[in-house]
């Protein structure tokens, strides 16, 4: 299986208490904009380095290209960056 992992443009909602909710997503490359219609599970990943990398991590369903694809999206916390997985 081929790993994809790329940078993308997020659209999120952080509520009160810090519970993050991806809703919108572009690839640097693509100028579309794809919906994030169902998100399962958010779980913290603390990277195993020197400084404790923390991300949350997403398994999200959309629409793309007429095809219901599941993928993973990260969020990196010190950075701010947003990363997908495989799709």
């Amino acid at each position: 299986m081929k790993v994809i992992a790329k940078e993308i443009e997020m659209i999120a909602w952080f509520d009160k208490e810090g519970i993050i909710k991806p809703l919108k997503f572009r690839l640097e490359t693509d100028d579309e904009v794809y919906k994030v219609i169902k998100f399962w599970r958010s779980w913290l990943l603390i990277k195993k380095s020197m400084l404790g990398n923390i991300m949350y991590s997403f398994k999200c369903k959309s629409i793309i290209n007429n095809n219901e694809k599941i993928y993973e999206l990260k969020y990196e916390v010190a950075s701010s960056k947003w990363i997908l997985f495989k799709i």
